[in-house]
């Protein structure tokens, strides 16, 4: 299908990347030259879909962990995900007019009617489908879930666009009171530099469209083992290579946050999650992508749930959010800070109490309230830029994030 058509195996040379060739662990085969564009994106202009399915029913027999309505669930996990016997959230591939962005969590969630298949979520949708699907303890999916919605949806219809910029469908009448409603393919609001899978923003014009060539250099660099040193290390290559070729790069007080990105990986995607084995076929099952002949990847027919796999048998909490952040960040500290033209990094300063001179506290608690603060102060989207969050947007979100993050001790902010 159109949406899905890329162009990989893209061939080139380590001067491409020359800071990468003395890297342990890399083969250099799998990097591929940076295009000044991408020739095919994913969705060239954001899709209109008169049909709003909503997310698919839960069943009584196929309850899963029993999330509903954007309640708790119960937490207890190992359960195989879709359930036989489950038409309901079979997969189904995404037609031209569903919007898909750049999480590919979020995207199998759709292919599968966890949350609408047409790509514009609830915040109930959200919270069942984290939970049910991957056991997220009730406390993450709420802060992904409100996060995303303040940042690049509408706080009065609770509704967020998982990719392109759907303000028609997600405000109030559509008419976007507050202004846009980006989704989540907005650059640095949700969509960072150095991410996984996906270039940078300014190298490309496209932050949200998967890259083939950069899975393989993922899946190259780790080994076809996506564990925590293997994906931690291959983030600090990916921060390497961003700071050195784009003029315009930013890693700011977001970007630790999102090691979580990583972390999913090996916490969620992985069958029996934090307990399983994530193998290359697993993970690649989740990002959409199949190897072709010549050893290159290339996509497939969208983000799918594995067969025969299981969600994690205990929720995963933000204490162990905060604890894989710590972990893979502690392992190579970069600074936080950006580029003013190539090979002029400038780092920030500090920000909240958790960043200071640029760098990410290892403290449990302080990284546990630093996602507090991520959410509700007002975060720079760059080295001159700064995201404000309107009253109307912080008082929703405080209100929804205020109960999770008293019981961890932090400083709240009273709207």
């Amino acid at each position: 299908m159109l949406c899905f058509t890329l162009l990989a195996g893209l061939t080139a040379t380590v001067s491409t990347f020359p800071f990468i060739q003395d890297m342990p662990s890399v083969d250099n085969s799998m990097i591929t030259k940076r295009s000044s564009k991408i020739e095919l994106k994913r969705q060239a202009n954001c899709p209109f879909n008169s049909n709003h399915p909503g997310a698919a029913p839960y069943d009584t027999r196929f309850p899963y962990l029993g999330a509903k309505n954007g309640l708790p669930g119960n937490g207890k996990g190992g359960i195989k995900v879709p359930a036989d016997g489950d038409t309901a959230h079979a997969f189904e591939a995404p037609g031209p007019n569903d919007i898909r962005g750049p999480c590919p969590a979020l995207n199998t969630l759709a292919n599968h009617h966890f949350i609408s298949h047409d790509g514009i979520a609830t915040l109930n949708e959200l919270l069942d489908a984290q939970q049910n699907v991957f056991n997220l303890g009730y406390d993450a999916a709420l802060l992904f879930a409100s996060f995303g919605i303040s940042e690049d949806g509408d706080t009065v219809t609770e509704k967020l666009s998982i990719g392109c910029d759907a303000t028609s469908r997600t405000s109030p009448g559509g008419t976007g009171l507050l202004g846009p409603e980006a989704g989540l393919n907005a650059h640095n609001r949700l969509e960072i530099d150095t991410s996984l899978t996906r270039q940078d923003f300014f190298l490309t014009g496209d932050d949200h469209t998967f890259d083939p060539s950069l899975f393989a250099l993922m899946a190259s660099t780790v080994n076809n083992l996506f564990d925590r040193d293997g994906l931690a290390y291959y983030k600090y290559l990916r921060y390497n290579q961003s700071r050195a070729d784009n003029p315009n790069f930013y890693y700011g007080p977001k970007a630790p946050f999102f090691e979580t990105t990583a972390a999913f990986i090996f916490e969620a995607f992985a069958s029996y999650g934090n307990e399983g084995t994530p193998d290359l076929a697993t993970v690649q099952s989740f990002f959409g992508t199949r190897p072709t002949s010549d050893g290159h990847f290339t996509t497939n027919s969208g983000e799918k749930v594995p067969d025969n796999w299981h969600n994690r048998r205990t929720p995963y909490t933000i204490p162990q959010l905060a604890g894989d952040v710590i972990a893979m960040y502690g392992k190579y500290p970069v600074p936080l800070g950006g580029n003013i033209g190539k090979g002029n990094f400038n780092a920030m300063g500090d920000f909240g109490t958790a960043i200071r001179g640029g760098v990410l506290s290892l403290d449990l608690q302080a990284v546990e309230c630093f996602f507090y603060q991520l959410a509700t102060d007002d975060v720079p989207t760059g080295l001159t830029g700064t995201l404000d969050l309107p009253v109307q947007v912080l008082r929703w979100v405080t209100g929804k994030l205020n109960p999770v993050f008293e019981n961890y001790g932090c400083a709240l902010k009273i709207v």
